[in-house]
């Protein structure tokens, strides 16, 4: 007994927990701090990067017309891409009109229905692989499967189909770890009084995991956003307005992707220009995203 009080005095010994400036635990711990410092600034050099590259090279060309007209031809000066934005936003619309209900309804059968079960394990692994899966396999997959049987040809709901097939892994991810969090206990409280499952997760576990789950639809349509090599195949491209959802239609994705390629001044004025509001873009539903969590705190 007295030995094991003096490892135990030993071991609370105040040199052993010396944090005094030119102690062993003092240098550690600064050199820690400033590794970590270190990266953290290596991590943020390119974004800010980035931003700024995009801002000054783009920035140049952000005005009205940019927003509301078509793209000018070769050697003429002026025009927008008008219509690769609203195109743009048909095309994302129309993932997560199909993105959305598929990945909360699947996650809610994972969470709720099927827990712990094969099957869940499965469908798991396979979310994980297909999130993983490059953007141009969704692609050609959504290529094989409507344009060249002539299902829908290069349109929008192509392209629309093949970023869903994007959006639904992190949808899934997302809402089955927020359903998750919610207490086994307000699952309890719901059936003591006489809820059936259906309406314990209607009414009870959806409201609550609600903040969450916005934020992983959001993040979804960040990336969704951004991707050109699925519309490539899917909605080509166009030089007009959209005329309809089953038509080739413009994105700024794709619109960058070939000014960008072309010798002509204006037209690469035009890739940076939209190359700004693809970042824009993604930095507004990023910080719609932060503000839906720091609500939900």
């Amino acid at each position: 007994m007295p030995d094991d009080a003096t490892e135990s005095d030993n071991f609370f010994e105040p040199s052993s927990l010396d944090r005094r400036p030119g102690s062993a635990r003092f240098i550690f711990n600064l050199i820690m701090t400033v590794l970590a410092a270190l990266c953290t600034i290596l991590a943020i050099i390119p974004l800010v990067a980035v931003l700024f590259y995009v801002l000054f090279q783009g920035g140049q060309r952000i005005d009205i017309a940019l927003l509301t007209q078509l793209p000018p031809p070769p050697l003429a000066e002026g025009g927008g891409l008008g219509n690769a934005l609203l195109g743009t936003l048909i095309i994302v619309g129309i993932a997560t009109l199909i993105s959305v209900p598929c990945g909360i309804l699947a996650a809610v059968y994972l969470s709720e229905y099927a827990l712990g079960s094969q099957l869940t394990q499965t469908i798991q692994f396979a979310t994980n692989v297909l999130s993983g899966v490059p953007s141009i396999i969704a692609g050609v997959f959504v290529y094989g499967l409507l344009v060249v049987t002539g299902l829908t040809g290069y349109s929008a709901v192509a392209g629309g189909t093949a970023l869903s097939i994007l959006m639904i892994p992190t949808i899934i991810r997302t809402t089955d770890e927020a359903l998750q969090l919610v207490p086994q206990d307000v699952r309890f409280a719901a059936f003591g009084v006489g809820a059936t499952p259906s309406q314990c997760i209607i009414k009870i576990v959806l409201p609550a995991a609600l903040p969450s789950i916005i934020t992983g639809i959001v993040l979804a349509i960040a990336r969704a956003s951004g991707e050109t090599a699925p519309l490539i195949f899917t909605a080509l491209n166009s030089s007009f307005w959209p005329s309809g959802l089953f038509q080739p239609i413009a994105s700024l994705s794709v619109s960058v992707y070939n000014f960008a390629l072309v010798p002509f001044e204006n037209q690469q004025e035009l890739a940076w220009a939209g190359s700004l509001i693809l970042v824009l873009l993604v930095v507004i539903t990023s910080i719609v995203a932060r503000l839906v969590t720091l609500q939900k705190n």
